[in-house]
């Protein structure tokens, strides 16, 4: 606690002999960093500008690569920092910010997935009645309820959680997670209540929207010709692993915080990195190779003299 600046600081201890390691930590980030913000970017890009890829699918997916950008620029910028720093401590209201905007953007993630297990289902199922489905305008409020509902709902725990007093001022974590919440010495009851219910809402039902979505798909086109098949298989796999690899990694996450065992350091700070580390490189990976449309513009993009 600083008592001349009233601010609160918290020690981030998570870095395995960090003095030694300084720069290989810098490097390995940077270079993370760096190929998630081409990687996305360029995806987002070829969307932008190729007209073919101006539908509903293909503005879902720029839209889940632009998470990815904020996700990782939300939490990198803060990890060079650290691991250039003499001392690695945040504010609390920081920490807080941090904590607010990842856990936004990563129910954002749920939510957009949901969005495109519903677009693929319209598509499929009643491929009639999507064009008047899947208007602009509905893919809009789609887009702003992805990002404006999850922003809204966490607002108020951590509204609530900015004034409290803390008992423990030593954060295991390299970012700002849930873990926080552990560090305050009063733990409301309602509170826990209020973020179960932001969970339920924020991941679970999403998540069940999409496999019963996918579930209904794949029921509608097993009766159907293997041409069906083939195309349902081909645009909706790639959404479907996406969502089983972010799931696994925000699993991890969550038992990671939820556990008490005491794990030795190296192991937290592996599994504390793997959602911010591969998951925003597995997206472009997937749907840039499994994705068509998609994978012909890369390829005129990284090898113009090939015939696609």
């Amino acid at each position: 606690m600083d008592n001349n600046l009233n601010i609160t600081y918290i020690t981030i201890d998570a870095y395995v002999e960090l003095d030694k390691y300084r720069f290989v930590y810098f490097v390995i980030m940077f270079t993370a960093y760096i190929l998630i913000i081409c990687c996305n970017s360029t995806i987002v890009c070829l969307i932008v500008i190729h007209k073919n890829l101006h539908e509903p699918m293909y503005i879902f997916i720029a839209a889940l690569f632009l998470n990815s950008v904020l996700f990782s620029t939300a939490n990198y910028l803060k990890i060079l920092i650290d691991v250039l720093s003499e001392k690695q401590i945040i504010s609390y209201s920081a920490c807080l910010f941090q904590f607010y905007v990842c856990y936004s953007l990563g129910a954002s993630e749920f939510l957009l997935l949901a969005a495109m297990a519903y677009d693929r289902y319209v598509s499929i199922c009643k491929p009639l009645q999507y064009p008047t489905i899947m208007t602009k305008r509905n893919i809009s409020i789609l887009l702003v309820v992805a990002w404006i509902l999850p922003a809204g709902q966490l607002a108020v725990p951590v509204g609530l959680s900015a004034d409290v007093e803390l008992c423990e001022f030593s954060f295991k974590g390299t970012i700002c997670n849930s873990a926080v919440l552990k560090l305050q010495c009063d733990k409301s009851g309602m509170l826990n209540i209020y973020n179960l219910i932001i969970f339920i809402n924020l991941v679970i039902l999403p998540v069940f929207f999409v496999l019963f979505t996918y579930i209904r798909i794949f029921i509608i086109t097993y009766r159907s010709g293997r041409e069906v098949r083939r195309k349902a298989a081909q645009t909706c796999l790639p959404h479907l692993l996406v969502l089983i690899n972010f799931s696994c990694f925000g699993s991890f996450d969550v038992l990671l915080v939820q556990m008490e065992t005491d794990f030795p350091k190296i192991v937290r700070l592996i599994v504390s990195l793997q959602i911010i580390l591969y998951h925003p490189l597995f997206n472009p990976i997937i749907y840039g190779l499994k994705m068509r449309e998609i994978y012909k513009h890369l390829r005129k993009l990284f090898c113009p003299g090939k015939i696609v």
